[in-house]
Parts: structure tokens; C-alpha cells; sequence
């Protein structure tokens, strides 16, 4: 049977991407021979700061932005969250961290690095600003993350250099605007004719997938 191809667009530095990643883990977990889930970024915090300063001038500011961010991340309790979220030196941009996740991404697919690790790495770029609250924007932090894990820095920027990691983020970008995704996460099914947005319980997404797997002729539109 062909794979169900799920796209999952996503900015690491959006609170809800950051809770709803064990849903994605169960969902690999539970149905990973029978899907196909692909990775795609886009710039919900490309300018952060002024993003956040305008939009919650009026509620409190930074501050109170920070304060919902802890609210959101503890009403999950299997997440930690650093108290200083986005207080003390944070992120001026999620793009970055996009263009070194696009890398990891470029390694996997072409065998320079083992399967597996970049996803690993999406979560450990999210886990280093949320629990954390390393600026993710600094290449010096990505660096370090990258290190971390035990993968090597010039191999991924290899793709940084060569202007591969900003084609695969250029066309990530792209498929986003036109696709009209607005939010982060979302998820799209079945060539977007299904889609799944913002904090989705797992069990909705497991009956999207159920679905498509059990009615294949779900999979068509007739006119």
C-alpha cells in the first residue's frame, strides 16, 4: 500500500510546534511504516522581536508574552520550560535555525548523516530555546547543538556554503505561501485536501491518518 504523505509546516521557535512535537513522535511511532511525514519550515518569528513587541504592546509586553508561553508549555506537564523564555537574550529570528535544520535535512536525504538525525536535531534546536533558553539565532549556539549531537558541523555547513540549505528553506517557504499556511504547526493529508491546524489533539490527527488508511478511496476527489 503507498504511504500516506503528511506535510508538517512548522517555525521551531512557536510554542504550540514545540508542545504538539510528542503527538508527531507518537504518530511516527504508532503508523511509521504506513506514512510518510515531511519537515518544512517557514518564518513565523523571521523578525521576532518587533513581532512580539507590537502585538503585545497593549497585554504587557515581552513579558507578558513570556508569561503566556510558560502558561501554555505547563499546561502540558511533559515538557520543561525555562522560566527566562524569551526575556534574557532571546532569539531575534527563527531562520537560522531554519537554514541549519534545512542542511540536516539536505545530509540525511543524500546518506552524509545517519537516518534519523534530523529530526532529532528539530527537536533539540526547539528543546534549547524552550527549556533552555539558548538563543537559537546565534550560528554559535546552532553550532553547538549540532555538536551536541554528535554530527559534524562542516558537513552540515557544506550545504550552508554550497547555497543548498537556502534553496531547500527558499522552497519551504514557497510551498507555505502557496499553500496559504498561516499557522504553526500544520498539518497537511491526502495532497492538502485534508489539514490540521495549530494545538490538535493526537487522536484527531490518528483519525485523519485511520481514515486515509482504511478508505483508500478517501484519497480521491470525483467530480
Amino acid at each position: 500500500m503507498k504511504k500516506i504523505q503528511i506535510t508538517h509546516f512548522s517555525d521551531v521557535l512557536c510554542v504550540w510546534a514545540y508542545v504538539s512535537q510528542i503527538r508527531i513522535n507518537e504518530l511516527i511511532d504508532n503508523f511509521g511504516k504506513d506514512i510518510e511525514i515531511e519537515f518544512l519550515f517557514f518564518p513565523v518569528f523571521g523578525n521576532s522581536l518587533p513581532k512580539i513587541d507590537k502585538q503585545w504592546e497593549s497585554k504587557g509586553g515581552r513579558k507578558a508574552y513570556s508569561e503566556h508561553v510558560l502558561g501554555v508549555v505547563e499546561q502540558f506537564g511533559h515538557l520543561p520550560v525555562n522560566s527566562s523564555i524569551w526575556l534574557e537574550e532571546p532569539p531575534v529570528s527563527s531562520i537560522p535555525s531554519h537554514l541549519y535544520l534545512c542542511a540536516a535535512q539536505l545530509a540525511e536525504k543524500e546518506g552524509k548523516i545517519d537516518k534519523g538525525v534530523f529530526t532529532d536535531l528539530v527537536w533539540q534546536v526547539r528543546h534549547a530555546f524552550f527549556a533552555e533558553a539558548r538563543d537559537i539565532s546565534n550560528i554559535t549556539v546552532l553550532r553547538e547543538i549540532v555538536e551536541e549531537k554528535k554530527v559534524s558541523v562542516s558537513e552540515l555547513e557544506s550545504y550552508v556554503e554550497n547555497g543548498k540549505a537556502y534553496a531547500a528553506l527558499s522552497e519551504h517557504i514557497q510551498r507555505a505561501v502557496e499553500g496559504n499556511v498561516r499557522a504553526s504547526p500544520t498539518l497537511t493529508f491526502n495532497e492538502d485536501r485534508q489539514r490540521l491546524t495549530g494545538n490538535v489533539g493526537y487522536r484527531i490527527i490518528e483519525a485523519n491518518v485511520r481514515e486515509l488508511l482504511e478508505r483508500p478511496e478517501a484519497q480521491q476527489t470525483w467530480c
